[in-house]
């Protein structure tokens, strides 16, 4: 059973090597390569976070709308978090 969802992703873009929007389109990759399918994928831009976190002033916020089953969401959060660029990930599931 597929449910909608978003996740929210920000991006650590200090030491990227290419562009912004390669990454994106990576990360969203990965979503599809565990089962995920992508409807939308809404760059929100760089933001500066209220305090320092990990050393980092800034991140690149991008917030993407999936379907999905809901094992897929626990496996895309274990394969973002060996991305070194995704700082922070957060899932919810849109009614």
């Amino acid at each position: 059973m597929s449910r909608k969802y978003q996740g929210l992703i920000v991006f650590n873009t200090k030491s990227l090597e290419g562009t912004v929007d390669e990454l994106v389109g990576a990360v969203a990759k990965e979503f599809e390569a565990e089962g995920a399918k992508i409807d939308k994928v809404a760059q929100l831009g760089r933001r500066q976070f209220a305090y320092n976190a990990r050393h980092l002033e800034a991140g690149h916020y991008v917030n993407y709308t999936f379907t999905a089953g809901p094992d897929t969401v626990a496996k895309v959060q274990k394969r973002l978090s060996l991305n070194g660029h995704v700082h922070l990930q957060y899932f919810q599931r849109v009614a």
